[in-house]
């Protein structure tokens, strides 16, 4: 029998809205390929993917409901798949600016993804300065599990310019289940997990009658005086409309171990104090108030080992969501980092957090799965008091190549919240940091000012390095004279 939705993939189908697709992104600027003379067009991405999709079955799958929906609906496999209607083609009037192609990622996020086919596209933009092109790319978020399924954006690159080679693809759809196999399925999924088919039962008669305990508990605490209070206080909570606004910020990650070094933390503790005094300067300038006890409750879902004893070997390592709250009040941005850092060392003391050279250890790893299982964790576990979802996932070190062609930069794109009109990607690619800033469109015409607010909250925690790296640099200049004058 196929697949059967788990209830938290029906919580992410329940939902979307058209204020709030549910689907992750990823935007990928690319060089020509270093190696041959055919250069990357839309047919070289179309082979690609068909080569590749071997190993992301359930991006051939779509999801049938099961005959009086009180079950669970499943994976089935899609009869009709036509690889050319999620793969596109688009283009920017040459020679394209950076700010046209965030303006098409803004419009091609806003838009919900057809739930009679696989919950997936992928867009080679063509024209952009520099003879570049992009590949923009979205899954739903109950496409990608991080177990059975990881997302596309993982399999299509390679660590060399020479694209690996992979087994012929041989799929053949299977013939869907009918009426009576579903429900006997429904029968024999109920005798071997009674538990499990009762709990998609209830998601799925909550998803028709618009009711769930999930919903309830999250109306307890927006009833609560203190999380109205909260909400009304801050700008971040806004009427989500349907449509998008995307900005991105690119940085050096020498800068933050450069902070780190100094100030202590970890690299992500800086790339949240970064953050925090972003959202600081922004308040600033729309004239809010940002009084000493003022904070932005951000949810930062962490990876952890299931077992303490045993590092990852697969993306299957426990995403789990954490709150921080990142102290705007305070003036000082390194009182800041270590306000953050004393926070989120609760979970290094565990022993159970993962560190970022771990992860990216992992054999095939690409961030694209991780933003995806971190807006997952945030999806389920988001509060209407919470402000933000900033979603900090490392990745390679080195360059990665789509069918040879060199991976220039990636910024992610996490969905927004219901009543929330910001969310934050980072990524970490070949010494740079890259941010994707998704926000609703109505609610932050000035995105762009909080992207420079960000960008100044990096220079302002560097100011502050100065003297240790002085230091550091007289330091190693006796270091280098000491050895000279031994070795003379």
């Amino acid at each position: 029998m196929p697949d059967r939705l788990t209830s938290l993939d029906l919580t992410f189908l329940k939902a979307e809205s058209p204020a709030t697709p549910m689907h992750v992104g990823t935007v990928d600027i690319f060089e020509p390929p270093v190696h041959g003379d055919e250069g990357f067009d839309y047919e070289s991405l179309v082979a690609l993917i068909r080569d590749r999709i071997a190993f992301v079955p359930r991006y051939r799958q779509r999801v049938q409901q099961i005959p009086g929906r009180f079950a669970g609906p499943v994976w089935v496999d899609d009869e009709e798949f036509d690889i050319t209607f999620h793969v596109r083609r688009s283009a920017l009037p040459r020679p394209g600016t950076h700010a046209q192609l965030l303006e098409l990622v803004a419009r091609i996020m806003s838009r919900r993804l057809d739930r009679a086919r696989p919950l997936w596209e992928m867009y080679l933009v063509e024209g952009l300065q520099g003879d570049r092109f992009a590949i923009i790319s979205k899954s739903h978020q109950a496409l990608v599990d991080g177990n059975s399924t990881v997302d596309i954006g993982q399999v299509v690159l390679d660590s060399t310019a020479h694209p690996r080679e992979t087994p012929t693809d041989t799929w053949q759809p299977e013939h869907p289940p009918s009426a009576l196999e579903l429900l006997a399925g429904v029968f024999a999924d109920a005798t071997r997990h009674p538990t499990a088919v009762l709990e998609l039962a209830r998601a799925e008669m909550a998803s028709l009658t618009g009711s769930t305990s999930v919903r309830e508990v999250l109306g307890d605490v927006v009833g609560s005086v203190v999380a109205q209070r909260h909400v009304q206080e801050s700008s971040l909570h806004v009427k989500t409309s349907g449509q998008r606004r995307f900005t991105t910020v690119q940085t050096d990650l020498e800068d933050y171990r450069s902070i780190r070094a100094a100030h202590g933390g970890t690299v992500n503790d800086v790339i949240l104090a970064v953050v925090a005094g972003g959202f600081r300067a922004w308040m600033m300038t729309r004239g809010e108030g940002v009084g000493p006890t003022r904070s932005v409750r951000a949810v930062v879902p962490v990876s952890i080992r299931d077992d303490e004893d045993e590092e990852p070997t697969s993306l299957g390592s426990r995403v789990i969501a954490s709150t921080v709250n990142l102290p705007v009040g305070e003036n000082s941005p390194v009182m800041r980092l270590h306000q953050i850092s004393y926070q989120t060392k609760v979970h290094k003391d565990t022993g159970r957090a993962v560190s970022a050279r771990s992860l990216v250890g992992i054999a095939g790893f690409a961030p694209t799965t991780l933003h995806a299982l971190a807006a997952r964790v945030a999806t389920a576990t988001v509060r209407p008091i919470d402000d933000v979802v900033i979603t900090n996932v490392p990745g390679p070190q080195f360059p990665l190549y789509a069918q040879g062609a060199p991976m220039l930069a990636s910024y992610p794109v996490v969905p927004l919240m219901p009543g929330q009109g910001l969310s934050v990607g980072v990524t970490s690619y070949d010494g740079k940091v890259y941010y994707g800033l998704n926000a609703d469109r109505t609610a932050m015409p000035d995105l762009a000012v909080f992207a420079q607010c960000v960008t100044d909250a990096l220079d302002e925690l560097l100011d502050t390095t100065k003297g240790s790296r002085n230091r550091a640099s007289r330091g190693r200049k006796k270091d280098r004279g000491t050895t000279k004058k031994a070795g003379s």
